[in-house]
């Protein structure tokens, strides 16, 4: 069926411009786009917890940005998985009586199943256990020992066994434990610290000041308001201890060659997203995006660039950081009891509402304190009330009995419609320009904000002229045809736009109002399809039922 690339005949000038951004568009993914290559990853998660909604929200940030990568064509990379080495799982284990690697498979297991729940469309879970990721730390390790950036020395300072790093003297206050009694603690995390001296390898963290600040001077962190805490590190850059006593950590990768020390759970880890890039040819090396939450930046923006620097490899282009969920104003934690358990959540609000809900209310750049109250209200007004509320509006039979998407005619659209009205729903054609930078920064939810304007709009619109009255009167049958049309359009560019945040919701949306698979790419945002009457799809019910308190 061929599509017709104007919007109406009335505005000439815009048609033409239409019409360029259309073929440009189409040219892009013919030819440039469609040989890139895009690699995102989130975090690999500890497993010494089941996973909560601060992971979730990780994840379907990072799924989002692929997704929407691949809307336009873009060969994607989607790394995730689970990091299962460390003292912290050595001691969950045998708490819970079972050997460390039973642990990591049942907490694993958990962080898959919920990533499943969430559509998370990753292409590799790795995890730390797996073969080809200790092979390819102790090939890194000794990269990083030829290149002369380890060497081993004695190692005394603060040590926090919940963070598994140790702190520096600035870095340390007077505090209290979970119990209440007093003792030395760290001023980032908030948790105890403790004296410890010992022999340990150490990385020449120090030496590459110089090249750490010429990195961040090209923006790589996002939102740009966490770099100031990144360059302070830089700028009182020390070596770290890179290795543990084997006495003490048994749980993880032994040193090359030195049995007596363990590799540094932070090192073992970060290897990660060479390891998955390594298992595609390293073809999409370096990554695109790593996507953390503000409480890991450093490792990401100050040892991870210092250890592939030491190794002679790529750094990252850019750093998505994210703020956390708060319950009660308080960070989610096991030890205080308030985790969100993310599966309760998505089969109550759907999968899709409550990854919507994910994207609308969280914003990069501060903590936001978890409601309840607030889920409701934004999954039903959002996804019940009107994205839903459109679509059964539009295409029940009552006021659609023939099931068609009809054809606008120009002349009743001029006579019928207001030129408000007109304007709005030609800017629909433009709305991909104004929603892309906003998914490409990772502020999903001014994309959201932005797109379901344009719903509420339709909305509005569809109420304002009546239908109910204007099928009872055959003159006006055109007038009808021009506000379903209208609305059905914007239906359309807007569920297209949607895809990467609600992607089962939209499926159904698409297939109700009968989009070809092939025109789901966001180069049919720009098209105006008003060559024939079309029928509807099959019927996919409700949408989403109102959610009840």
């Amino acid at each position: 069926m061929t599509r017709s690339l104007s919007v109406f005949s009335f505005n000439l000038l815009n048609k033409r411009n239409l019409l360029y951004s259309v073929f440009s568009c189409k040219r892009c993914l013919a030819s440039d786009t469609r040989e890139q290559k895009f690699y995102i990853t989130t975090p690999i998660f500890y497993v010494n917890a089941a996973p909560h909604i601060g992971h979730l929200h990780t994840a379907v940030l990072a799924d989002v940005l692929s997704r929407w990568k691949r809307l336009q064509g873009v060969d994607v990379l989607f790394t995730t998985g689970t990091d299962e080495h460390g003292l912290k799982i050595q001691q969950a284990a045998t708490k819970s009586s079972i050997q460390p690697q039973q642990y990591c498979d049942q907490i694993s297991s958990k962080f898959k199943e919920v990533f499943s729940l969430a559509g998370i469309s990753y292409n590799d879970y790795i995890r730390t256990t797996e073969n080809r990721h200790k092979n390819e730390v102790i090939t890194f390790w000794n990269t990083l020992r030829d290149n002369g950036y380890i060497y081993k020395d004695s190692y005394k300072g603060w040590y926090s066994v919940s963070d598994e790093e140790f702190v520096v003297e600035s870095d340390v206050q007077d505090g209290t434990d979970n119990n209440g009694t007093p003792c030395k603690i760290s001023r980032l995390s908030g948790h105890p610290v403790v004296w410890t001296q010992e022999e340990n390898y150490l990385f020449r963290l120090s030496e590459f000041k110089l090249e750490l600040t010429e990195w961040l001077d090209q923006k790589v962190i996002q939102p740009q308001g966490f770099e100031t805490e990144m360059r302070e590190w830089i700028e009182n850059l020390k070596d770290i201890s890179v290795s543990r006593p084997s006495q003490r950590l048994t749980w993880g990768i032994p040193v090359p060659d030195d049995p007596s020390q363990t590799i540094y759970v932070w090192l073992d880890a970060l290897v990660n997203y060479y390891t998955s890039a390594k298992s595609y040819d390293l073809k999409f090396w370096p990554p695109d995006v790593h996507v953390v939450g503000k409480d890991i930046l450093k490792f990401h923006a100050v040892y991870w660039p210092a250890f592939l620097l030491a190794a002679n490899l790529p750094l990252p282009r850019r750093i998505l950081c994210h703020s956390h969920w708060l319950v009660e104003e308080r960070k989610m934690s096991k030890s205080l009891g308030n985790v969100i358990d993310p599966c309760n959540k998505m089969e109550k609000y759907s999968c899709d509402g409550f990854r919507y809900f994910l994207m609308k209310c969280a914003v990069p750049h501060a903590d936001l304190n978890y409601l309840e109250s607030t889920v409701l209200d934004v999954v039903n007004a959002d996804i019940v009330n009107n994205l839903g509320n459109l679509l059964s509006r539009c295409s029940g039979k009552v006021l659609n009995p023939r099931q068609v998407i009809p054809v606008m005619s120009d002349e009743a659209c001029q006579a019928k419609m207001t030129a408000e009205e007109r304007e709005i729903f030609q800017s629909i054609f433009s709305l991909l320009d104004e929603v892309s930078p906003h998914y490409e920064s990772g502020n999903i939810y001014k994309a959201l904000q932005l797109i379901i304007h344009h719903v509420s709009w339709a909305n509005k619109m569809f109420h304002d002229h009546e239908p109910w009255e204007l099928i009872k009167v055959p003159s006006e049958s055109e007038h009808l045809q021009c506000v379903q049309h209208m609305v059905y359009e914007t239906l359309r560019v807007c569920t297209i736009l949607l895809q990467p945040v609600i992607p089962s919701m939209a499926v159904k949306i698409l297939n109700r109002i009968n989009v070809p698979s092939e025109e789901r790419t966001l180069c049919n945002c720009n098209i105006h399809i008003n060559d024939s009457v079309r029928p509807l799809g099959q019927d996919v019910g409700v949408l989403l039922k109102r959610i009840k308190k």
